[in-house]
């Protein structure tokens, strides 16, 4: 009976003939009375049995099939860089690996009325209304091996503002004197395709552009950073304006690179390749 009822929570609702989009614990129980696998159950019941195997029905997530058919000959030669290794020879010292991207359009939002701090059994509370002080771009590189973020901020996106990010990079130590430099980039305007190195290198020869597959940005490890940015800076959003959202977008980063420690990227070639091995054919939608 158990195993019947943990079954019903891993069946699609549509294979139970149930207009729904995912299960309740409720709805299992229901099925299950209805279908004559119990005679009564509760919804206690049916949510302890699954919490044993840590089945949660009610729950998904979202993500992105693969699209790219050359997705594992883009994406390993990144896993490669992260585990210190290019074309099977390990990276030298003055050797870099900097991930970069865009975080676009964050706003600056002026609440209308000051917020709460906490209280006992009440949480901070944050006005709903506010005005709008403007939006500013958030171009940041971090440094794989050493832990080192480079932010700044600009109006816009775009190629001489991205150019400007590696500038403030490569114009310092130990990248000026580097033997390589390896960016790792995904397809965005302001730095796709092969021309993007062609441009770059002209000015710093030491650039590799390594480019991640489409709709692949997990692969690259600055959204880790984006992540951290938008938990400890951007959330609540409380800016009286850009000059004061600026400051603390810069005033992070130095903040970061003082304590951070690298990220324990695990994910490695051979994951990957038993990820996509498992994956089902595609259909055409």
């Amino acid at each position: 009976m158990v195993i019947e009822i943990k079954a019903l929570a891993c069946a699609r609702p549509a294979e139970l003939d149930l207009p729904l989009a995912r299960l309740s614990s409720a709805e299992i129980a229901r099925v299950a009375v209805a279908r004559d696998i119990v005679e009564a159950i509760s919804t206690t019941t049916v949510w302890r049995w699954l919490t044993e195997d840590a089945l949660k029905p009610w729950r998904y997530r979202s993500w992105i099939f693969p699209r790219d058919p050359a997705f594992e000959v883009k994406a390993a030669p990144i896993l490669d860089l992260y585990a210190g290794r290019w074309d099977g020879e390990p990276l030298r010292a003055d050797e870099h690996v900097v991930c970069a991207d865009e975080k676009t359009s964050i706003q600056a939002r002026a609440r209308i009325h000051p917020g709460t701090p906490p209280a006992p059994g009440r949480a901070g509370r944050v006005e709903h209304e506010y005005a709008r002080r403007g939006a500013l771009a958030y171009l940041a590189a971090w440094d794989v091996r050493r832990a080192q973020v480079f932010g700044r901020c600009e109006r816009t996106t775009g190629i001489e503002p991205f150019d400007r990010l590696v500038e403030e990079v490569m114009a310092q130590e130990p990248y000026a004197s580097a033997r390589r430099v390896f960016w790792v980039v995904d397809n965005g305007s302001s730095h796709r395709g092969p021309k993007t190195e062609a441009r770059l290198r002209e000015r710093w020869p030491a650039i590799r552009v390594v480019h991640t597959p489409v709709h692949a940005s997990w692969l690259n490890q600055v959204e880790l950073y984006f992540s951290v940015i938008q938990r400890k800076v951007l959330d609540p959003n409380q800016w009286s304006s850009l000059a004061a959202l600026e400051a603390a977008l810069l005033a992070f980063a130095d903040h970061y690179s003082a304590i951070a420690t690298p990220f324990e990227w695990r994910f490695t070639r051979g994951d990957l390749r038993r990820v996509l091995a498992a994956l089902p054919t595609q259909t055409a939608a």
